[in-house]
């Protein structure tokens, strides 16, 4: 491998974050990105300080392109993440829940050390 491809693997592998997208959750986000007619959209999570345990969870669709920014594809439908925002969410994976229950995108967080009733935000 020379030096110039080791660079560019590196590179790539420094423009992604470790948050996974359950294909339901790809197809539910695509399929509402398509109901706007935008294909310039991409699914940001983001944590903030707030909420009744800390740190709140920010989960939106947006066309900005953050400085820092990491980005992982899953069928189409980019995942973004800022670098502030990444060590928080290392390993977590965004799903898409529709039972009689409950409906609507979930995060499921192992670095959350505990959360409040609601299941907004987490310490």
């Amino acid at each position: 491998m020379s030096q110039e491809t080791a660079a560019e693997a590196t590179k790539t592998e420094e423009q992604t974050h470790g948050v996974t997208l359950t294909d339901a959750a790809a197809a539910k986000a695509k399929a509402l990105l398509d109901q706007e007619g935008r294909d310039d959209m991409r699914l940001r999570i983001a944590v903030q300080p707030g909420g009744c345990a800390g740190l709140r969870y920010q989960l939106f669709f947006d066309e900005r392109s953050l400085d820092g920014d990491l980005l992982r594809d899953f069928g189409g439908i980019e995942v973004a993440v800022d670098r502030m925002s990444a060590p928080y969410v290392q390993g977590a994976t965004i799903d898409f829940v529709d039972t009689i229950e409950k409906q609507g995108f979930t995060i499921d967080n192992p670095n959350a050390g505990g959360s409040c009733a609601c299941g907004d935000s987490f310490h």
